[in-house]
């Protein structure tokens, strides 16, 4: 009774947050076509369609092919469906990175929303009726009227490419810049799903699907790394680690991040300062600093200051600085959606004389390791044991290894418009990001939140 009663109780969590909308059901907007509910137990009616993996080959580093006729498919109701994806993405974030945080309170820590989400639609591609009906769970997809022993279907390629929009609306600014890769290693004599090949391409740039010999670890482990290296030009390092022989499958998504600040910083005024990681603690960074106009907020019941940086035309960093005294782990641990939106919506403009670290992060999360941290029996239940591929690959039973999310957020001290030399008037108020501080990157048309972080050293 535990394991049933824990997936209407998920469920029901995050679909809380849509009780109150006057728009249509997040499942409607991306039902599959003809929807019917679908009994857990019966097989599905037709065949798996498969194709045949390439080996890999060091030598041949070019991406998979893509059908063009796809590319553009899905268009109609984008923009509705582009902000109900996003208030699904951003809650589901929300929480998988107070998780990962609260397990990583003393170093830094990055999660993409948008990055882990796609990851997760991908693979829901590949599950039997019964480990989709726990993805859509998970994802707030679910439809609320099923009745317990069928589950109705969403198509996950709508979803995909609704996630490629949001991505786009970055893209389409100055300089940001915004790209996904996905790679996929499977057993060489194994056939992937056309639906599944076909996912790997509706959430990335560019993708790469090769077959190897998970017999030989030691040597494929060297192989794969080296094929993500020189395919990701060097930005994706020895990502492979303890493959299991028994596994049938490695699956690797890469984001990476490239914001320029709207204005740019003054490199005249940036100087080595104190940053204060604990009580005990400080190191000398390079902190820049520019003084202008900022919309600001003090939020004296969490006991922070917040700070909007804008990025490009459409994006935007919220910056949290706790106030001295306070503990950014108990204002992460109590961050919802609509916390972030208060806080939006109450900034004030001031001028302000604004130091900020200089700093680029990346980081690497399992996503199996993710999810057994916020529910060991969720992550059985999606990833592990008790989950099912039946739609996955002609290969019966189809396990998987390895789930990486790799991010990479790099921001340049260069600004998309240069910096205005005019002294501004009044006086300034000084505000210095010594000390640990949390971040997020949001695309301000579908309030996408595409990065989830905090920095506790920047000198890391």
């Amino acid at each position: 009774m535990q394991r049933p009663l824990l997936v209407l109780l998920l469920c029901c969590c995050l679909s809380g947050s849509q009780a109150n909308r006057v728009y249509v059901h997040p499942f409607h907007l991306f039902a599959a076509e003809n929807v019917s509910c679908e009994t857990l137990q019966t097989q599905t009616a037709k065949p798996l369609e498969t194709l045949a993996v390439a080996p890999l080959d060091i030598q041949v580093l070019t991406p998979d092919g893509r059908d063009p006729s796809k590319l553009d498919a899905q268009k109609q109701n984008i923009t509705e469906r582009t902000v109900v994806l996003a208030e699904l993405l951003n809650t589901l974030g929300l929480r998988m990175y107070q998780s990962l945080s609260s397990k990583q309170q003393s170093t830094n820590t990055l999660l993409s929303p948008v990055n882990t989400y796609g990851s997760l639609v991908t693979f829901y591609l590949g599950a039997s009726k019964k480990t989709a009906n726990s993805f859509q769970c998970l994802l707030g997809l679910k439809r609320g009227s099923d009745r317990e022993d069928c589950v109705s279907l969403v198509d996950g390629h709508k979803v995909l490419k609704t996630l490629q929009g949001i991505n786009s609306l970055v893209d389409d600014g100055p300089k940001d810049e915004i790209t996904t890769q996905v790679w996929t290693f499977t057993r060489q004599d194994a056939q992937l799903s056309e639906d599944f090949i076909q996912g790997t391409q509706d959430f990335s740039d560019t993708s790469f699907i090769r077959g190897v010999d998970l017999s030989e670890l030691q040597e494929t482990e060297q192989l794969v790394n080296s094929f993500v290296e020189k395919t990701s030009d060097g930005k994706v390092k020895n990502i492979f680690k303890d493959l299991n022989s028994s596994s049938d499958l490695l699956f690797l998504s890469s984001f990476n991040f490239q914001g320029n600040w709207r204005t740019a910083f003054q490199p005249e005024k940036t100087s080595l300062q104190e940053f204060h990681v604990d009580e005990t603690t400080t190191v000398m960074v390079p902190l820049m600093t520019h003084t202008g106009h900022y919309h600001y907020l003090n939020d004296k019941v969490r006991r922070c200051t917040v700070v909007k940086l804008s990025l490009s035309k459409r994006s935007y960093m919220l910056l949290v600085l706790p106030h001295e005294g306070a503990n950014l782990n108990d204002i992460e641990s109590k961050l919802r959606t609509d916390v972030l939106t208060g806080w939006h919506q109450n900034l004030q403009e001031g001028l302000l004389e604004l130091s900020l670290p200089k700093f680029s992060m990346s980081s690497m999360n399992d996503l199996r390791d993710l999810l057994a941290k916020m529910d060991p029996i969720l992550e059985a239940q999606l990833l592990g044991s008790q989950a099912e591929f039946s739609q996955l690959s002609n290969a019966k039973p189809f396990t998987i290894d390895k789930v990486i999310n790799e991010v990479l957020f790099e921001m340049s001290e260069e600004g998309a418009e240069p910096q205005d030399k005019k002294q501004e008037a009044g006086v300034p108020l000084k505000l210095s990001i010594n000390r640990p501080f949390f971040f997020s990157v949001i695309e301000g048309d579908s309030n996408s939140i595409f990065m989830l972080g905090k920095i506790i050293n920047p000198a890391l």
